[in-house]
């Protein structure tokens, strides 16, 4: 067994990586850029070695920096984690030249399905049914459209070195290959150091289901199950979980079984997924394979007790498998949310900044429930512009589907990030979505049921009770408090205080009558006679109220906002406050200040890098025209014009950074 390893990676995947090889008693290296020198993977590794700046063309995919480093530290395997050189047939080979041993599939294996031009040519040769696409690799705009012309729309333009959603375009028509051929293959520069791309028919109402392999080098393989990936967003997965709600056993067989022959028929030697695309009917297709660690591989992990980042060590060192087929058993069910640095309301444009507040919630099991949260951030660490937007991956696990949901509903609830913009309200609205809990699924489920993107939702009904009696409690307390304040209060005569308070959340008015308090717990009556008790042991400044209302568990997100409090809970985000019969009749005469418009300027809608301004001053442009193209965080976003109009004035630059809500032109 090796004593020290090498992470050629950053973030979450890093700091996961190190915590299997500090449980296997192995020594850990980290490597980082100029941005993440004050990074969590840094400060959790033995030692760690600088490799250069912040871009990853110049640090990370380097491959001779990351040999340099091992040599430097005495490393003798290197772990690849998912994105950067884990796909790289280059990288085990220059590793292996240098007698460093690659924790991953051999080079062979990784030519002949890590490409997904190549690997589609394989699973063909095998017999295996594949989506209906051109193989070549395409030169040109204009090829790629006579392409989609002969496939027929609508079609999906892939990078062949890609993942992670990037370098992925759907096109519905002409003009959209030609944009989206250009920007899949600029992207696919930026982030893989290959921009060759593909065209294949995109197969409509499908869904992503994804087979686990696991191989060592003595001939054994063996599948570990299913992940169901469909809940996607431009091709970026969001939620994942295990077993699928799709698959029945006879189909789990088939599909694994094929992915095993698959597997073996390449050599195939460490931890891989095969990808398919499925049908309702449950119908499946090979959609390509990724020869290395997944994102999505903790819920694997909890529904097989299987720590795959171990045995991916075990195998590189040349142990055999510790499993046969038979052995593998799937055990209840896990959940995973991705959490972005993204602003969902704003169609889901990265942020960043620093993460003034980062309090995840406990991880651990109670009452059979287990909580994991796999984070490469800390609180007052930054979320930088040169790297995936990914803040952590919270995953629930349980006895059953609807368990593991509700539990993953209460884990983000409960989870309190403050100082940049993030996908929380939106990953906990699709928990309390009776669509995703039915498991009525599609890779276009969010393109379906949002529409018009996302807008932080009201709470109604009973969500909404609960967040008024939430802010009643926290308005009673905070008033309990001032009034204990030594020489605060007048105390020449008594001073009584109404206990009616009057709630407002969204477009609903809640009257709640105070009646009573004992050893945290606020009784209070509602209009209706309804008697309501809210137990908690929470205190200001804390970000997140932990209790229970009824007797029932609640966790909610709390910010202070100007005279109350600003309260997430069940994918809803309401700004209440709770006022006395007088103060809210005082504060309904108050104005009301209208908003500046900024509809004649175009804004910069996240931080980022200002690629391409499409216009000049003086000229006329149509609704839809490209106006700018502004990357961040390895994805580049076009920005379009909502109406026609005259450009007055360009005040952005090619080259230049912009800060969110940075004006890049002026219309007329």
């Amino acid at each position: 067994m090796f004593s020290k390893i090498l992470i050629a990676n950053r973030g979450e995947i890093a700091c996961r990586i190190i915590k299997t090889a500090r449980r296997m008693g192995i020594k850990t290296v980290a490597v980082y850029s100029d941005a993440d020198r004050d990074a969590l993977h840094v400060a959790m590794a033995d030692e760690a070695v600088a490799i250069g700046p912040a871009p990853a063309a110049e640090s990370y995919l380097v491959i001779d920096k990351i040999i340099a480093a091992c040599k430097e530290t005495g490393a003798e395997a290197v772990h690849p984690g998912y994105g950067f050189l884990s796909e790289r047939a280059a990288f085990p080979e220059a590793l292996a030249a240098a007698g460093i041993v690659f924790i991953g599939p051999n080079p062979a294996a990784i030519a002949a399905m890590g490409d997904k031009i190549e690997s589609k040519k394989a699973a063909a040769a095998a017999n295996v049914s594949t989506v209906p696409g051109y193989l070549g690799v395409i030169e040109s705009p204009e090829h790629a459209v006579a392409i989609a012309g002969e496939i027929g729309f609508p079609v999906m333009i892939k990078a062949s070195a890609g993942g992670g959603g990037k370098g992925m375009r759907i096109a519905y028509s002409a003009d959209e290959v030609a944009e989206g051929f250009a920007r899949a293959k600029s992207e696919a520069a930026s982030s893989f150091g290959d921009d060759r791309v593909f065209v294949e028919k995109f197969i409509t109402d499908p869904r992503h289901v994804e087979i686990q392999v696991l191989g060592d080098k003595h001939g054994h393989v063996i599948y570990l199950g299913e992940r169901e990936c469909s809940i996607q967003r431009r091709n970026q997965k969001v939620l994942e979980e295990a077993p699928s709600p799709l698959l029945d056993e006879e189909t789990r067989r088939a599909m694994g079984e094929q992915a095993v022959a698959l597997a073996k028929a390449v050599g195939y030697d460490s931890a891989g997924t095969v990808e398919f695309v499925a049908g309702q009917d449950r119908s499946f297709y090979f959609l390509e394979m990724n020869t290395r660690l997944q994102v999505e591989h903790p819920v694997t992990e909890l529904v097989t007790g299987v720590d795959l980042v171990e045995e991916m060590i075990r195998v590189a060192a040349g142990e055999p498998l510790r499993l046969a087929q038979k052995d593998v058993k799937l055990d209840g069910w896990a959940v995973e949310s991705r959490i972005y640095a993204e602003d969902p309301t704003r169609s889901f444009l990265p942020s960043t900044g620093r993460l003034v507040t980062y309090r995840p919630p406990a991880e651990g099991v109670s009452d059979g429930v287990t909580l994991r949260n796999d984070t490469g951030v800390y609180e007052g660490g930054e979320i930088s512009i040169y790297y995936d937007p990914m803040i952590a991956k919270l995953v629930t696990h349980a006895p059953t589907r609807a368990a593991a949901i509700e539990a993953q509903a209460t884990g983000l609830d409960a989870f309190a990030i403050e100082g940049i913009r993030h996908n929380i309200p939106f990953l906990s609205a699709l928990m309390h979505h009776p669509r995703w809990r039915e498991g009525q699924l599609s890779t276009g489920f969010i393109a379906e049921e949002f529409p018009d993107g996302f807008a932080n939702a009201a709470p109604t009904g009973e969500t909404a009770l609960r967040i008024a009696v939430v802010a009643t409690a926290i308005d009673h307390l905070l008033n309990t408090r001032k009034r204990r304040i030594s020489g605060q209060m007048p105390t020449a005569r008594p001073v009584t205080f109404s206990r009616q308070r009057i709630a407002r959340v969204g477009e609903e008015r809640f009257v709640l009558m105070v009646d009573g308090e004992a050893d945290g717990t606020l009784a209070l009556v509602a209009e209706d006679g309804r008697r309501i008790t809210a137990a908690s042991r929470w205190r200001p400044g804390e970000p997140v109220w932990h209790g229970a209302i009824d007797g029932v568990s609640v966790a909610m997100q709390v910010i202070a906002i100007a005279n109350g409090v600003r309260l997430s809970h069940a994918g809803a985000i309401a700004d209440v406050r709770v006022e006395t019969p007088r103060e809210a009749e005082l504060a309904a005469l108050m104005p009301v200040k209208e908003l500046a418009d900024s509809g004649k300027q175009l804004l910069c809608p996240m931080p980022g890098l200002v690629k391409l301004i499409a216009v000049t001053a003086g000229q006329e442009v149509r609704a839809g025209e490209t106006l700018a193209i502004v990357e961040a965080m390895k994805m580049e976003n076009v920005l379009k014009a909502d109406r026609d109009g005259t450009v007055a004035q360009v005040l952005a630059k090619e080259g230049q950074s912009l800060a969110v809500d940075a004006v890049i032109l002026e219309f007329a």
